[in-house]
């Protein structure tokens, strides 16, 4: 059995992007998922002067490690006015400064979610552009358009989308 890390990228104490996380780390049926928050893994605002002067932090370290210790990540990602919210830039910017190939070999399952019909489609975009460059080997990805209407105390209601979620959790272990 292989260890999915699983995390939002979000900042929020009631993050929908971490209770997709939640739901979705449920569904493995090979793997064990380990379940962490960025927010316990707190940074500066990236700035390459700051880097400098202070170097890496503890904690950027920490969540490295994590990283690095897993066998595949499982990553919901929150949209702020289109695009990936600054906190999961700026954690992703810290990464790359540290490890440029982070993700070397790692596959990814990627999602996002909001209460628009969209459902974070930009940020999930982006990401899904971005994280190649890191190293990561795959990218499975997963969108939960309408989060309010389509979660309801910690599930899924719509079929199609149950079916969907589970097909790709379903490749991306397999692909493991």
């Amino acid at each position: 059995m292989k260890t999915i890390l699983a995390f939002a990228g979000s900042n929020s104490s009631t993050s929908i992007n971490h209770q997709l996380v939640l739901y979705a780390a449920a569904k493995l049926l090979k793997h064990q998922a380990k379940v962490i928050r960025l927010t316990d893994y707190p940074l500066p605002l990236f700035g390459e002067d700051l880097e400098k002067i202070e170097g890496y932090p503890k904690l950027l370290h920490e969540l490295l490690q994590e990283i690095k210790t897993a066998d595949a990540l499982m990553v919901s990602v929150n949209e702020h006015n289109g695009t990936v919210s600054a906190f999961f830039k700026n954690t992703l910017d810290w990464l790359s400064r540290i490890e440029y190939k982070f993700l070397q070999g790692k596959k990814v399952f990627l999602m996002s979610t909001s209460d628009g019909k969209r459902g974070a489609l930009s940020a999930l975009e982006y990401v899904e552009g971005v994280l190649p460059r890191f190293g990561c080997d795959t990218v499975f990805t997963f969108r939960l358009p309408m989060f309010t209407t389509n979660f309801k105390e910690g599930k899924l209601i719509d079929v199609a989308l149950q079916q969907e979620i589970e097909q790709e959790i379903w490749e991306f272990e397999n692909s493991i």
